[in-house]
């Protein structure tokens, strides 16, 4: 089975490439093993948008904002590494060690 892609589409009128480049090396450095690529892909409109192989994972403009690291990181998880453990970031309440 082919492992993931994972595509930002992010608004270069906005000037979002940097919030897209972090969003993209916090994804890396959480899936690295378990994505083929994840791509970075200019657009203008407003847009910034998370996909994983098509399905859409964040969409500024219906999800309103950007989305904390934290649920991104889950929601992505729960696509491409389903029951996988994400450690401190799976506390339902983070200030509980």
């Amino acid at each position: 089975m082919a492992k993931p892609r994972i595509r930002i589409t992010y608004c270069t009128q906005c000037n979002w490439l940097l919030r897209a480049q972090w969003y993209q090396g916090e994804l890396l450095t959480t899936f690295a093993a378990d994505v083929a690529e994840i791509a970075l892909a200019p657009a203008t409109g407003g847009v910034f948008r998370i996909d994983v192989d098509g399905e859409g994972v964040w969409n500024r403009k219906t999800d309103g904002g950007f989305p904390d690291i934290t649920a991104l990181k889950r929601a992505v998880r729960d696509i491409v590494a389903p029951g996988r453990s994400l450690g401190h970031a799976d506390r339902v309440d983070p200030s509980v060690t």
